[in-house]
């Protein structure tokens, strides 16, 4: 599954993504836990672009679930992160982010990998992964058993 938004960097957007996102993941049959730390994550990555991406334009969310995982990609077009000290390196890029705020730490607490690429005057792109974790029940799991059979 794939999917892509195209959103206002406004607060009003990110209920959308956590609807358009939960809905799909529950869809597939991915368990509530899982559902639910995604979510949380992506909402601190399109949070962090509504009060800091210092541009007027839209930002995307993309999505795409495969071999038991979900990649997700939020990118605005704005400046860029300021510099803020140091560097800090995440998910082997120099993002020049002060941790100060919470939400770095909560995405990077609530996915497997968290990279934050981030250049002056080309944008901000957070790249976030989570192995997917499903319900007993999931659509997913009983196509996987249907094609075991079916190949004998």
């Amino acid at each position: 599954m794939k999917f892509s938004l195209a959103l206002p960097r406004e607060a009003l957007s990110i209920p959308v993504v956590r609807r358009v996102l939960g809905d799909a993941l529950r869809g597939l049959g991915v368990s509530e836990d899982c559902v639910t730390d995604i979510l949380v994550a992506t909402s601190e990555a399109c949070t962090n672009v509504v009060q800091h991406a210092r541009s007027a334009g839209d930002y995307e969310v993309a999505g795409h679930v495969a071999e038991g995982s979900c990649r997700l990609r939020v990118t605005d077009h704005g400046r860029g992160l300021r510099e803020a000290g140091p560097p800090h390196r995440t998910g082997g890029h120099e993002d020049g982010l002060a941790e100060s705020g919470r939400g770095i730490r909560i995405m990077r607490a609530l996915v497997d990998d968290l990279d934050i690429d981030s250049a002056p005057d080309r944008g901000t792109v957070v790249h976030l992964r989570k192995r997917l974790t499903w319900r007993d029940e999931a659509l997913i799991r009983r196509l996987e058993h249907r094609l075991m059979h079916s190949a004998g």
